[in-house]
């Protein structure tokens, strides 16, 4: 038995080392969508096993993607999804490590040629729209209120300070990870991007779209 799982390990660590031609491990579409979705039930929701990429382009940035495919750390606390992953504590529940597959490592050649192809991966202009985000920066102080109190995001989501809710991937570092009008525009509405998410669509005024994106923009790495 320790043979095979010796072997299996193997098996991943070189698997997941190598730059495969067109740059993307033939595996990443067995836990991510690389082509938009046909169908968009809520029980390909509640099966799938990661994250969307079919809009990568328009998500992510590149350095930080490269870097972190080289060395990848939990951005969801409590795994994907995060029902299927949770334990009953002794005052609330928490995530079952057990149950949470680590993401593979990459090389730096198969990462830099991984990041090059999901770069390639844009989401349609009436997704995620060129200047979502205006750029004004100064209503982030506004934003983290609004952030910690007054829209609740803290529930599901860790702000700056490492402090917040296990369900949502973590935004401590949502700067260096997210482009601005990715932010803006899936702040606005979730739904959008995944019909059914258990991200609500708030109705939020533009004003505070604008100056939640500036705070979570503000946020460049962990405490």
């Amino acid at each position: 038995m320790k043979r095979l799982s010796l072997a299996v390990a193997g098996l991943v660590v070189l698997f997941a080392g190598k730059a495969f031609a067109g740059g993307l491990d033939p595996s990443c579409s067995s836990c991510h969508a690389l082509t938009k979705p046909t169908d968009t039930s809520l029980d390909r929701l509640w099966t799938r096993k990661g994250p969307d990429l079919w809009y990568a382009g328009s998500k992510f940035n590149a350095d930080w993607l490269t870097a972190w495919l080289q060395n990848p750390k939990p951005i969801r606390p409590a795994g994907y999804p995060y029902f299927k992953t949770i334990m009953t504590g002794p005052d609330h529940d928490l995530p079952d490590p057990s149950k949470i597959t680590p993401h593979p490592k990459l090389d730096k050649a198969a990462a830099e040629a991984a990041t090059a192809e999901l770069m390639k991966l844009k989401a349609p202009a009436d997704l995620v729209t060129a200047g979502a985000f205006k750029g004004e920066k100064s209503g982030a102080r506004m934003g983290g209120l609004s952030f910690k109190k007054l829209r609740g995001c803290i529930a599901c989501h860790q702000g700056e300070d490492g402090k917040g809710g296990l369900s949502g991937p973590e935004l401590t570092d949502a700067g260096a990870r997210l482009q601005p009008d990715f932010i803006a525009a899936y702040t606005a509405d979730p739904q959008k991007f995944d019909p059914h998410i258990w991200m609500p669509t708030l109705s939020l005024k533009d004003k505070d779209i604008q100056r939640l994106t500036a705070y979570l923009v503000s946020l460049g790495g962990h405490p």
